[in-house]
């Protein structure tokens, strides 16, 4: 960084994910990011959240946000989806892949992926 005006640009550029980590919208992605969470691979998932998000125009709807331990280890890595009105979705053994799939059919067409819930 040599100037105040690149480090305005850098802010500028990751302005859109901050906002998407810290938001109040209706749907909350939650990624569990305790030890485990992280050691079975949390952390490429939240990334694709927050990317697939901002990619998908979801931002002024949807916050991707990180969370400790969820309790269910075995599982990991986990995600859960709230939103308002309806049963809190517990997604399991997430990989970016189902992230991206998620996205798509559940935050944008409204469908949980019943394959990849705990039962």
């Amino acid at each position: 960084m040599k100037s105040l005006a690149e480090l305005a640009a850098i802010r500028d550029k990751m302005k859109d994910k901050v906002v998407i980590r810290e938001g109040s919208q209706g749907i909350r992605v939650v990624v569990g990011m305790a030890t485990c969470g992280i050691a079975a691979g949390a952390r490429p998932v939240l990334n694709t959240f927050v990317e697939e998000v901002a990619k998908a125009d979801l931002s002024d709807k949807v916050s991707v946000t990180q969370t400790g331990c969820i309790g269910i280890c075995q599982y990991e890595p986990v995600v859960e989806i709230y939103e308002d009105g309806k049963d809190k979705v517990t997604y399991v053994k997430m990989t970016p892949e189902k992230a991206v799939e998620i996205v798509e059919k559940h935050l944008k067409g409204g469908k949980v992926i019943a394959d990849y819930i705990i039962k």
